[in-house]
């Protein structure tokens, strides 16, 4: 009985491995004789950040990063990377729309940090907040990772 299992599992097994084999034979093959496709001409970069993009590290060693200068009294310029949503509405008020999405580290199995989602408060005429949240199953608040200065902020996202 034992030989009748193993002959079913080596059936089963071997097709695969074969398969696997003749792909990786064809993607691998160097005698091809057709020559490769020539790289397209690159286009201009994007630039990786806007110039006015600051990096800074804030509260408990948070980074993240300030667009933009803020608007003469505004209330973003209490605020400071690496605060909590509850003390950064405290300083900055209630937004006028906000909103929040899930990051592509939310699909990763077993990753316990803490930007799992991300939650978006939008002021209007001053710009925008975005904190980063969501270790394992928390998605009540988060750390504020972006401040983003805009005084012909619409309001809405």
């Amino acid at each position: 009985m034992n030989s009748k299992r193993i002959a079913l599992a080596l059936a089963a097994i071997v097709p695969s491995l074969a398969l696997m084999a003749c792909g990786s034979m064809k993607s691998g093959s160097s005698s091809s004789s057709s020559p490769a496709p020539a790289a397209a001409p690159a286009a201009a970069a994007p630039a990786s950040a806007p110039s006015n993009v600051t990096k800074v590290k804030g509260l408990d060693g948070w980074e993240g990063e300030i667009t933009g200068k803020p608007a003469p009294g505004s209330k973003f310029t209490k605020l400071q990377i690496g605060m909590g949503m509850k003390q950064a509405t405290d300083l900055a008020g209630q937004p006028t729309d906000q909103g929040a999405y899930v990051t592509g580290k939310a699909w990763i199995p077993f990753y316990f940090g803490s930007d799992r989602h991300r939650f978006e408060m939008v002021y209007k005429g001053m710009g925008r907040l975005i904190f980063a949240g969501g270790s394992l199953g928390d998605y009540t608040g988060g750390n504020l990772i972006e401040i983003i200065h805009n005084a012909q902020e619409g309001g809405y996202r």
